[in-house]
């Protein structure tokens, strides 16, 4: 695979750089990809591939659009079916909108039993869904027999069951199988024996699994190990084992060492379509069906399409007898054979075939894009060799419905009609539906709602808010927009794209953020009581929480998603039938102890943060200080009169020495980046080793410089250094922009500052005797508040106010400063140079290997990998859960899912019932479970208190309105509250007819 060095537009694939790696992307951007077939399947896989950033795609398919393919293909208009077009010619124009760096083409050729397929070979993956099984088999023999071969991928979508098949070749590289960042851990001891035992430091688990491999460094004692590589065998979670290490090369293990993972390529091996028809590799996807099953299901069909040259009638016993017959052949041949044909499978299958269910489309074209990313890179770890999918479960209830209600009409929304019967289609169109977030998830929703046709009669209403604006870097993975749409409104503009797929939705967008504020305003409770059901398309832990909160408090049904990179989930949560978001833990964030960050780093992930906070104190923080102060403060003569008068005024000491210290000129600025330098990476080592020198011992007599800590080395400044310079310049280009000072680029230019660094006056160490935090169970010290100013700092502030006033330094303009706002995205404006530099040269004198200012960005930036394959996948998935829910399907039904596309891994299962909670005797409650007490105006806590002892037998003890505790009958004094009314104790706002107490 070729790869070339040009550079990736970060601008555009920032998110998904960080998912594929860049040596991924530049494969991907050499490649050549064909797609045969654009119905609803096919044009899911190429939107996909096409936002990625192949180099070409070619779409062949020369049906002439219809008006059903309106239900499914987002990409084809009214206008093209009056037209007359073809699906390709429709489509290809609207995939090139989506990304400039990848060439579309449309394919004359047909496609046929007949067609000479060397045409093929320009391609290093095809994609074949739509077409009969015969010619699938054709081009696959074809695509293996190659060398090197075409990575060949078919896949289909037939009424709600879909499946996914890969024949990458005889052999297939796959250079790194899980995309994951490679895993390392600290070492505390080695034993001499064969196998070598090695455990992990701190009873911390070391994450390996067995059949890794592992090399080694900074190992004392044992150093024979030091740069090897190992194949492991885990004994525990703490820890693995290793080559023998009896041998007299292997000293005895004294102290330190990092174990850390290397990936290592592996090859997969493919067997032809053919040979897979007869002896499937099908993984488990959902534990309540037989994988395998479906696969002697859609062998049935595809026996029956090619025998009939037809699809099976719906309800015709006739077909239905021929596909079961069909089904008992074909299982018969299977080397693991099903034990008994499932005949439901087959009848579901018969019945639906000749719809398509757009959501199943969604997710198994991410899943299928996916795919395809894979073969032309070798990243992540490809399917073999089936993958099937159904969502059956919508079918039922509708087994004794007259067939009337399942033929199609002649609209747009036929091939859905066919699947879920007219009934649930006009459902769907009177649904109120509720959506927060217009992001990548929102977009893919929004685009699967109008395909379904959801909201768009009279009585429906989609209401969707985001406060955002669309920003470049989200073009490549929220297909709603386009560069034009650059700096505009999420919400509207998605809300005007959906409108070109679907004319007749009823939408209604919104630019606010939901949180408490927007309660008892726009998103009160009367707004969520209108709503039907609740889509939360935000991506971050307290959106969810806050959303469940609001549905549980409104018994609303909420569909949850996410994603990160390769890996997605969905939950539903339905009000009685589920448990709530809220009876999960989330897993906790793992915090770095404070003295590690300030003076303890042992690896990147230490420095980098500690380079985040400096901007952010330095650059942003204090300068806001500084305003805020002279804000609430008023003048420098209102100040001082403060002073002498004895007022103790917050941070104004430090508002002081920042008025002092502050630049007048760029060549102060570069002095003042200058003995910033010195202090963080001279003085600061040199005063650490005066305080515990290199053969200190702790209290118990062990080296305090062991491992994880690292002795630091003062770094000393050199001009030659491209670190140290880019230090000195982002630093003085950060300083000079929250003073105001102007530059030009010719100031910034390095020679320009070499001159000016030779003037700089660099104080020399001088050690201190300030405690330096060494515990891992100290917190970060306190700021000084008001309490802690002492009469001397009084008298030293108005000392250096007086020498400010004195010196002119006290104008209307030296009592402002311009805060930083950190931006990640904007390369221009030295934020990430900044924090690249401070945290490398942090990390060099600690001995830590460095980091590239990439994967800087993704850390300091908190970036979350994104790529459009999983938001595709998720989205249909959680779509699906949608239509079940207006369906009435039962808990059994429905089904919350994980998967990751890197493994591949798709996981579906059912959601976990709603949590009961035992009051007395046979009273339970949940989560969803309330009482409801009416009462007048005049209704008191003891009236309160006698309803639920006359009604439940209960004593109440204590009521609590969110934080607030209302009545505590243990307490004397709230006795007195028993003869207040409600209305005095709780205070509700204007408007609130209800409020709910705990």
């Amino acid at each position: 695979m070729a790869e070339e060095k040009e550079e990736i537009d970060d601008s555009l694939y920032s998110r998904q750089r960080y998912v594929l790696g860049d040596s991924a992307m530049r494969r991907m951007a050499h490649s050549n990809v064909l797609i045969v077939g654009l119905g609803g399947l096919g044009i899911e896989i190429a939107k996909n591939v096409v936002l990625a950033g192949i180099k070409s795609l070619t779409v062949l398919d020369r049906r002439i659009c219809q008006i059903q393919d309106l239900g499914t293909q987002f990409f084809i208009r009214q206008e093209d079916v009056d037209d007359k077009k073809t699906r390709a010619e429709a489509s290809v124009d609207r995939l090139a909108e989506l990304n400039p760096y990848v060439t579309l083409k449309n394919a004359s050729t047909e496609i046929s039993q007949e067609t000479d397929l060397s045409f093929l070979k320009e391609y290093q993956c095809v994609v074949v869904t739509e077409t009969a099984h015969s010619l699938l088999q054709r081009i696959d023999d074809y695509c293996r027999q190659l060398n090197p071969p075409i990575q060949f991928i078919a896949g289909e979508v037939s009424g709600v069951f879909s499946y996914a098949f890969c024949d990458f070749g005889p052999e297939f590289t796959v250079v790194d199988a899980s995309g994951e960042e490679p895993k390392e851990c600290f070492i505390a001891d080695i034993t001499k024996g064969n196998p070598g035992i090695v455990t992990s430091l701190d009873n911390t688990m070391h994450d390996f699994q067995s059949g890794d491999t592992v090399t080694f460094k900074e190992i004392k004692g044992m150093e024979s190990l030091n740069g090897t590589k190992q194949k492991i065998k885990v004994v525990s979670p703490y820890s693995f084992s290793v080559c023998d290490t009896t041998g007299e090369e292997f000293q005895p293990y004294q102290t330190g060492g990092i174990a850390k993972q290397v990936k290592v390529s592996t090859v997969v091996k493919y067997s032809s379509l053919q040979d897979q028809m007869i002896n499937p590799r099908v993984p488990l996807v959902d534990f309540t069906k037989d994988a395998v099953m479906s696969h002697v299901a859609f062998c049935s069909l595809h026996r029956f399409r090619d025998q009939h040259n037809r699809l099976p009638k719906p309800r015709c016993d006739t077909d239905l007898k021929g596909l079961r017959q069909l089904a008992e052949e074909i299982n018969e041949k299977l080397k693991i054979p099903v034990p008994s044909i499932d005949k439901d499978v087959l009848c579901h299958l018969a019945d639906t075939c000749a719809g398509h269910f757009a959501p199943l489309c969604a997710a198994m074209g991410g899943v299928i894009g996916q795919e395809v990313i894979k073969a032309v890179t070798g990243k992540f770890t490809p399917i073999n060799q089936w993958l099937y999918l159904d969502a059956s479960e919508v079918l039922k209830g509708l087994g004794n419905v007259s067939p009337e209600v399942l033929e199609p009409k002649g609209d747009r929304y036929d091939h859905l009609r066919i699947c879920i019967g007219d009934e649930l289609c006009l459902k769907l169109a009177d649904l109120k539906l509720f959506m927060v977030g217009c992001g990548a998830i929102g977009c893919e929703m929004m685009k699967n709602y109008a395909l379904l046709g959801v909201c768009r009669s009279p009585n429906g209403k989609m209401t969707i808010t985001d406060n955002d604006l669309i920003e470049m870097s989200n073009l490549n993975r929220q297909f709603l927009f386009r560069p034009r749409h650059i700096q505009k409104p999420k919400s509207t503009t998605a809300a005007e794209s959906c409108k070109q797929i679907n004319p007749s939705l009823n939408i209604e967008a919104h630019q606010h953020k939901v949180h408490p504020a927007t309660e008892q305003s726009t998103y009160n409770d009367a707004f969520f009581e209108a709503q039907d059901v609740v889509v939360n398309a935000l991506d971050n832990v307290e959106a969810r929480r806050y959303m469940d909160i609001r549905c549980v408090t409104n018994q609303k049904a909420l569909m949850e998603s996410g994603t990160l990179g390769s890996k997605g989930h969905v939950q539903v949560i339905i009000p009685h039938l589920t448990e709530t978001y809220g009876n999960q833990q989330d897993p906790p964030e793992q915090s770095v102890p404070y003295c590690t960050l300030k003076s303890f780093p042992a690896t990147i992930e230490h420095t980098i943060p500690w380079a985040r906070d400096k901007f952010e104190s330095l650059f942003s923080q204090k300068p806001a200080m500084l305003n805020k102060f002279w804000m609430v403060h008023g003048s420098p003569k209102k100040v001082m009169e403060k002073l002498k008068s004895n007022s103790r005024l917050e941070h104004i000491l430090m508002v002081l020495k920042l008025m002092k210290n502050r630049p007048q000129s760029w060549k102060e600025c570069v002095a003042a980046a200058r003995i910033k330098f010195e202090r963080y990476y001279n003085h600061k080592a040199k005063q650490l080793l005066s305080s515990f020198p290199l053969d200190s011992r702790t209290k118990d007599g062990a080296f305090f410089w062991q491992s994880p800590k690292r002795p630091p080395t003062p770094v000393e400044f050199d001009t030659n250094s491209e670190l140290h310079m880019m230090f000195i310049r982002s630093c003085s280009r950060l300083i000079a922009d929250y003073c105001g000072i102007p530059y030009t680029e010719k100031d910034t230019d390095k020679n320009n500052i070499v001159d000016l660094l030779r003037d700089v006056n660099v104080p020399e160490f001088v050690p201190s005797n300030k405690k330096i935090v060494t515990e891992e169970t100290e917190n970060k010290p306190e700021t000084t508040t008001e309490d802690d100013i002492t009469d001397e700092d009084i008298a030293k502030a108005i000392r250096d106010l007086k020498h400010l006033q004195d010196n002119g330094k006290t104008s209307e303009a030296c009592l402002r400063m311009i805060p930083a706002e950190f931006e990640k995205d904007d390369d221009s404006n030295g934020h990430i140079d900044f924090m690249t530099s401070a945290s490398n040269l942090r990390a060099t004198m600690y001995s830590i290997e460095t980091a590239d200012r990439f994967k800087t960005k993704r850390i300091a930036g908190r970036i979350v990998p994104a790529i459009a394959t999983t938001t595709a996948a998720v989205s249909g998935l959680v779509t699906i859960e949608l239509i079940k829910y207006i369906q009435g399907c039962v808990l059994d039904d429905h089904r919350n899912a994980f998967l990751n596309l890197a493994l591949p891994t798709v996981m579906v299962s059912e959601p976990a019932p709603a949590n009961k909670i035992r009051i007395k005797d046979e009273m339970y409650f949940t989560d969803w479970d309330r009482w409801e007490v009416h009462g007048p105006a005049g209704y008191k806590m003891q009236d309160f208190v006698q309803y639920f002892k006359d009604k439940y037998k209960l004593t109440v003890s204590l009521v609590v309105q969110g934080t607030k505790m209302i009545y505590v009958s243990m307490l004397p004094g709230h006795k007195k509250r028993l003869k207040q009314t409600m209305v005095e104790l709780i205070k509700p706002a204007d408007g609130v007819r209800h409020i709910d107490h705990l």
